[in-house]
């Protein structure tokens, strides 16, 4: 299957880079190069390029699609570790990141990979093939209160203990393998007259997911690298795709943007409050209607920017 990501929010973050020709940029989450393509499209030879990605198929990807730039840098890592792979590549700071925090529509639609609740596919979910940790280890063997935790908390599902205690008496008897076997314990867990929100296993596979990819617990520390990074003037852009991860991206803009608590009448800021830039969306950008038309997982998507001081 061919890797591709219809990138969301493309214009909008592309406009909010405000991309320098001779800059240097970072696509924290590579995928298959959707925004990367119009990135490296308005540089010029100055310019650089690098591109990170934890999935070794996405980065692949990228340089077949990209092969005709020669100022891009290809990274497997994370992007939680952007401090680490900019010091390696010599680099100090950098004009722009991106970070799309989303799971890329092949992800999604190749079924081996246990990350669709479609389909009968062993239990997999990492978005980097070389770690460790599976979904089919977390569904197997986290304790019922661990397992009931980040359902609720990853996922928001209020029928978290419930499906948390079916998981483990199923296991009981035999190991779970498949997404069709956590699908059908999941349906069973959840009363029929509550199946009425979307698929009933979406929110516990967004929340095995997450785990899997410790996608939550560094974010807020990302984002605070990210803005150390950036040179002055420098834009990052961040989009998120559920409440957990935009409430973490907005916290950590707030704080570094800083708050003055000096009384309004005074004529300039003498509490000492620093701060490292400014927040440019007030409030995040949502795709367009007629995006949400044409790419259905645009809905949930949300745009906020940064600009380092």
């Amino acid at each position: 299957m061919k890797f591709e990501h219809k990138p969301v929010l493309l214009q909008e973050c592309i406009e909010g880079l405000q991309i320098k020709p001779d800059g240097i940029y970072v696509d924290g989450t590579m995928g298959g190069a959707g925004h990367s393509i119009e990135i490296v499209k308005r540089l010029s030879s100055e310019g650089k390029l690098i591109g990170i990605d934890r999935d070794e198929e996405a980065l692949k990807a990228s340089k077949e699609r990209l092969a005709e730039y020669t100022n891009v840098t290809y990274v497997h890592d994370n992007h939680d570790n952007i401090k680490e792979i900019l010091q390696k590549l010599g680099i100090n700071q950098v004009d722009g990141i991106l970070l799309d925090l989303g799971v890329s529509s092949y992800q999604l639609d190749e079924r081996n990979r246990g990350f669709s609740y479609l389909g009968e596919n062993e239990l997999d979910m990492r978005m980097d093939k070389s770690q460790e940790l599976t979904a089919k280890k977390i569904v197997n063997y986290y304790s019922e209160k661990e397992l009931a935790n980040i359902i609720y908390e990853y996922g928001e599902e209020r029928f978290s203990r419930q499906i948390a205690k079916n998981i483990c008496n199923y296991r009981k008897e035999k190991t779970i393998n498949t997404t069709k076997e956590l699908v059908d314990i999941i349906e069973k867990s959840i009363p029929k007259s509550k199946q009425n929100d979307g698929h009933p296993a979406k929110r516990t596979f967004q929340a095995i997911r997450i785990e899997v990819n410790n996608e939550i617990k560094p974010l807020y520390n990302t984002v605070k690298d990210c803005i150390d990074c950036l040179k002055p003037q420098g834009r990052l852009c961040i989009i998120t795709f559920h409440s957990l991860e935009d409430r973490a991206v907005k916290n950590a803009y707030i704080e570094a943007k800083g708050k003055c608590t000096c009384p309004p009448d005074l004529p300039y800021c003498v509490c000492g409050a620093k701060t490292l830039g400014k927040i440019i969306t007030k409030k995040p950008i949502i795709a367009t209607k007629e995006e949400q038309e044409e790419n259905s997982r645009s809905k949930s998507a949300k745009l906020r920017i940064f600009e380092k001081i």
